[in-house]
């Protein structure tokens, strides 16, 4: 193969490898990719996640017992006269080696595994968490900057019906047809639909803001928004955050009570060395320490009573908090109920008659029945309603993304 042609080849990779990004930057965001991306760039969630390896790495060491202690010495080491400092002239020098060993019982051991594996638990659910609230915001972020990219859609449509206006009533104007206070009046018009048009602008700018503090980067446009299906009260409250949390709180309460309790009996020392001394018989030792526990009703009684009221305050923390989430799903769920009836008899009752209202004006008006002012009164009707309804359906589209988000998903990130 030529060199020209190498470089040709190059060239044209180059050339599709630079054309990849643009195209992926020209596409349009969908919601799934916002929630993903969202989750990957959460430094909260990758905060929990880390927590969670690290309480995960503890629990498996906390069942392991404690580190044999090796002990070196030299006992009966003459220090005044002729032999002071000596190892070999003093019959009772004795050089020392040996090995002492801590020893915790298997359901001692059991008791800290599981505590430590509790904490793990709790730390991975506050990861979980975390991913749940970048999904919830991110989610929300996408509803409101979708909805003003239509609120957009709908101000732009008037600033052209009221253009189309314009110049039909300045060429009515110029065959002496019509007269110069409507010209005048759809001028001041278009002027404030251009001005609504710039707030739309704004706004929508500034969500999309939202939603790149989420993404990473500021989306071109987006897809269109999903309908969501909220989960039911049981599931809401069987994933919420906050409950899953203490739930798990709750568990680490019962086990390091359990923990405080086989404290009760205390953990063995067993040891043995070997002595060696000059011209004499070589020694061994051996032996074990067990802790007197002289006092257990005002030391290891207390601190297992201590425990069990963690875990009264546990219980209760997790009780409120249930009451508490049951509470905000009722209310959104509520909100989401009122929303969707005002949705559908607005649109029955406004709506859909401002539509029927701009057909007959626009017949009207081109039968010569009607003025054009008239006609752009009825559009100027009809794209109120149609602002009104999407406010509606975007406060609902809210309060589902939020029934929808809050709890924690099953398995983890989606």
């Amino acid at each position: 193969m030529s060199f020209r042609t190498l470089r040709a080849a190059a060239l044209a990779a180059a050339l599709v490898a630079a054309a990849v990004p643009a195209l992926a930057a020209a596409a349009p965001l969908s919601f799934d990719q916002a929630l993903s991306l969202a989750v990957q760039r959460s430094e909260a969630a990758h905060a929990g996640r880390a927590a969670a390896a690290s309480a995960g790495e503890a629990a498996r060491a906390a069942g392991q017992l404690p580190d044999p202690m090796l002990r070196v010495g030299v006992d009966n080491l003459p220090v005044t006269g002729a032999d002071r400092f000596s190892t070999t002239r003093e019959s009772m020098t004795m050089k020392r080696i040996g090995l002492s060993q801590e020893w915790l019982p298997a359901e001692k051991r059991a008791a800290r595994e599981g505590a430590a594996w509790a904490l793990a638990e709790r730390e991975a659910v506050q990861g979980r968490a975390a991913e749940a609230e970048a999904r919830l915001q991110v989610a929300l972020a996408y509803v409101d900057a979708w909805y003003a990219g239509e609120a957009l859609k709908l101000t732009v449509q008037t600033e052209h019906h009221l253009l189309e206006a314009l110049e039909t009533a300045r060429a009515r104007l110029a065959a002496a047809a019509g007269g110069s206070a409507e010209v005048l009046q759809l001028a001041a018009a278009r002027g404030v639909a251009e001005d609504d048009s710039d707030e739309a602008r704004q706004l929508q700018a500034s969500a999309l803001v939202g939603v790149q503090r989420w993404v990473g980067f500021l989306p071109e446009s987006l897809a269109a928004a999903p309908v969501l299906h909220p989960p039911t009260e049981p599931d809401y409250l069987a994933a919420h955050p906050a409950v899953l949390a203490l739930q798990r709180e709750l568990e680490l309460a019962r086990r390091g009570a359990a923990v405080a309790a086989s404290e009760r009996r205390p953990n063995w020392t067993w040891e043995v060395s070997y002595g060696q001394r000059s011209g004499y018989s070589d020694l061994v030792s051996f032996g074990v320490s067990i802790p007197l526990q002289v006092a257990p009703s005002r030391r290891q009684d207390r601190e297992t009573a201590a425990r069990l009221a963690l875990v009264d305050k546990a219980e209760a923390e997790l009780a409120e908090a249930a009451r508490v989430a049951g509470a905000d799903y009722q209310a959104l769920a509520s909100d989401a109920a009122r929303l969707q009836q005002r949705i559908d008899r607005y649109g029955a009752a406004v709506a859909t008659p401002a539509q029927q209202r701009t057909a007959a004006a626009l017949a009207a008006y081109r039968a010569n029945q009607l003025p054009l002012a008239a006609l752009f009164e009825a559009r100027h009707a009809e794209v109120e309603a149609q602002r009104k309804l999407l406010s509606l359906q975007r406060d609902l589209a809210r309060a589902q993304a939020q029934l929808s988000f809050k709890p924690i998903p099953e398995g983890g990130a989606q």
